[in-house]
């Protein structure tokens, strides 16, 4: 599965980077393919891998902070590998054919 997710600080201020900062760092230590950008970070795993990953994300901000906003969208698509990348090289392929 593919999970986009993001979490987001509440009750903080408006400077949340280093709350992001910490879940980022969860998500990377987990091995699992990702790519955080802007807005989303993007996990791909086994399910019960990914949503260890999510929460585990989510606690690392709430130590440190009062509560957080959790946004998640799911591709869940049994025996798919790989589809973050090939996704991607799909679309990719289609805009250099014109």
């Amino acid at each position: 599965m593919i999970v986009a997710f993001s979490v987001t600080p509440l009750g903080t201020g408006v400077d949340v980077g280093h709350a992001v900062a910490e879940a980022v760092r969860v998500v990377r230590a987990s091995g699992l393919p990702n790519h955080t950008d802007a807005m989303f970070t993007t996990l791909e795993g086994e399910w019960e891998a990914v949503m260890a990953v999510v929460k585990q994300a989510s606690e690392a901000v709430l130590a440190v902070a009062p509560r957080c906003s959790l946004v998640l969208k799911a591709d869940i698509r049994p025996g798919v590998t790989d589809a973050m990348t090939a996704k991607v090289a799909t679309v990719e392929r289609y805009l250099a054919d014109g």
